[in-house]
């Protein structure tokens, strides 16, 4: 294969670039998000308390009916197991919603990247950005509702100092695979496949019931999906039953981040330097 035939993407990783360069190329992308959401402040703030409104439903009403739950070695009460299951939702939903709706708008009419690439910016630094910006906004949603639960006594280990990076992978995962999804989105009411995609992932994930629970011929399904992977990761580290598997979570939450920031440049190239 002839560096002809490479795609423009991955061949920007070969590029020897000054790291501080590249570091303050792509902070501008980053604090443009960020002043836009200080200014809306109030649309930001509401995306706090839908996982609040789950926790409180759920856990004084399900969570009267049953007593207790296993969690590995551990047996906890129903709003334990509940609460970590919940914090993956708000990372993700915080992280998806940014990368898919709001990066729409800015592509196809805004057009707001045709102007970044225009300067000094390279599609990599401008999908870069939105996913870092994006990755923010998922992680700062998890920070408030982990405050809620170490306030309310949800959290059993120590292990839970590691939730809020973990918070951060799955808010990079969701974030890079969310807006590669969005390059292939060409009207608006393709974004309602983003919903269809996320309800079935909030409800058979295991963030309300151990995956055991379902049919066997399900399960795999299920254990394929990345919220499940994100649900899995903050439970066994809040609860406090780490073990292999946990490396597993973190790996694979890693390799969709990777996968889909690289996606993501690939398809940015595509669209908009022809």
């Amino acid at each position: 294969m002839t560096p002809r035939n490479i795609p423009a993407a991955p061949l920007m990783l070969l590029r020897v670039v000054p790291v501080r360069t590249a570091i303050r190329q792509t902070s501008v992308v980053v604090e443009r998000s960020i002043t836009l959401a200080l200014r809306n402040w109030a649309a930001i703030l509401s995306g706090f308390f839908e996982p609040l409104f789950y926790l409180a439903a759920f856990g004084l009403g399900v969570g009267r009916a049953i007593s207790s739950i296993e969690v590995g070695t551990e047996t906890v009460p129903y709003v334990v197991f509940l609460a970590p299951g919940l914090l993956a939702v708000s990372a993700m939903n915080g992280a998806v919603y940014d990368a898919t709706f709001n990066v729409f708008f800015k592509m196809r009419f805004q057009r707001l990247y045709d102007g970044m690439l225009s300067t000094s910016l390279s599609v990599w630094q401008v999908a870069t950005g939105e996913i870092v910006w994006s990755l923010i906004r998922g992680a700062l949603y998890g920070a408030g509702f982990l405050i809620v639960m170490s306030a309310s006594g949800l959290v059993w280990s120590w292990w839970a100092v590691l939730a809020l990076p973990a918070v951060a992978l799955i808010a990079l995962a969701f974030a890079s695979v969310g807006m590669a999804m969005t390059t292939f989105i060409s009207s608006f009411q393709h974004l309602d496949w983003v919903q269809a995609a996320l309800l079935p992932m909030f409800l058979f994930s295991g963030a309300f019931s151990p995956v055991a629970t379902y049919p066997d011929a399900v399960q795999p399904v299920i254990q394929a999906l990345p919220l499940y992977h994100g649900v899995e990761l903050l439970r066994a580290l809040t609860v406090g039953s780490v073990d292999s598997s946990t490396v597993w979570h973190v790996v694979y939450l890693a390799g969709l981040s990777v996968a889909g920031l690289l996606l993501t440049s690939i398809r940015l190239e595509r669209l908009l330097r022809r």
